[in-house]
């Protein structure tokens, strides 16, 4: 049976209603959105509606705000619960212990060790890379050097934590 009245309206202007469910915001949830409306219309046992199209505008606008409304109190009340609530296991502390501070401690100390062991060009182009984030091109014209020097200081630098890593795992 094809669609009358109302959703054969949603139907016919589907990508204009998905198209403002985007611009007013809805980003990836602006399918669903629309997929909501279709249902809410096609459940709907009313009478013919006078401006067919602003109202689905209208109704597509207002079950977006619902949407948003009630992520935000979600969100809310999931602060709330957590600011209440203190640890997320009762008698056990979110901060790690201080065994466990004291090992990333030494740890870092020891790949700080292995870095430094390279020589001082390998560990800048290490920490350059890794840490800041700067591309092998960049580092390569910041240092004076070749490109393939900086490929091969990183292998070297990849290679020394490796086998630090390998030691670490012995114990």
């Amino acid at each position: 049976m094809p669609p009358s009245g109302l959703e054969a309206v949603l139907l016919a202007n589907r990508d204009k209603l998905l198209r403002f469910l985007v611009a007013r915001g809805a980003g990836d949830a602006a399918e669903d959105l629309l997929h909501e409306l279709w249902l809410k219309v096609a459940a709907m046992r009313g009478g013919p509606v006078a401006a067919p199209l602003p109202y689905l505008y209208s109704a597509a606008n207002t079950l977006m705000i619902d949407r948003y409304r009630s992520r935000r109190q979600s969100e809310r009340r999931d602060h709330d619960w957590s600011e209440t609530e203190g640890p997320t296991a009762a008698g056990v502390a979110d901060d790690p212990s201080g065994e466990r501070v004291l090992i990333a401690r030494e740890t870092a100390a020891r790949v700080e060790a292995a870095l430094d062991a390279l020589g001082a060009r390998a560990a800048t182009a290490f920490r350059r890379h890794r840490i800041d984030g700067v591309g092998q091109r960049e580092i390569a014209a910041d240092l004076g050097v070749s490109l393939s020097t900086v490929e091969g200081d990183l292998r070297k630098a990849y290679r020394a934590l490796a086998e630090l890593k390998e030691r670490i795992d012995e114990v």
